[in-house]
């Protein structure tokens, strides 16, 4: 017992010095919607869960997140931000600030499984370019995200 209280004092002194990050709040909303996404895709396979992402009363929109998915060669399976994208290849588009965002998402899911990234994307709340950081995961042949704008406003 004696022994663990130098280890107690320095966990202690250490978070004192270096407190935890936390995951900001749309961060692990997002996380969540792409779990929630991943299964639902899982039970009841792929063509009616795109049409569930899609649909923005299908259960995976909610305020500024929705779902999105995209196939490796860039093609938008399912968009709950705007369903006009559905079936376009976006792996030629850049962003605002000039990065081929899908390629990127597309090199991640590959290569990791799932991550974040931070790109710039129009908001369909506000119409306007906005930063975003999104989470995505591989499912099979494809990936699935969902992220959240780092400009929106808190309530």
């Amino acid at each position: 017992m004696r022994n663990l209280r130098p280890v107690t004092a320095l966990a202690l002194a250490i978070n004192l010095v270096c407190p935890p990050v936390l995951a900001d709040a749309g961060d692990d909303r997002a996380m969540n919607m792409v779990d929630k996404a991943v299964q639902f895709e899982k039970l009841n396979g792929t063509e009616k869960a795109m049409a569930a992402f899609t649909d923005k009363a299908g259960g995976f929109v909610s305020d500024e997140l929705y779902v999105f998915a995209f196939d490796f060669s860039g093609k938008c399976l399912a968009h709950g931000g705007d369903a006009k994208l559905v079936g376009t290849n976006m792996l030629e588009w850049k962003s605002a600030d000039g990065r081929f965002v899908f390629k990127e998402m597309i090199e991640l899911a590959r290569k990791h499984k799932n991550g974040w990234i931070d790109y710039k994307f129009k908001n369909p709340k506000t119409g306007a370019v906005e930063e975003k950081t999104s989470y995505i995961q591989k499912v099979g042949d494809h990936f699935v995200g969902s992220g959240t704008y780092r400009s929106r406003q808190p309530g």
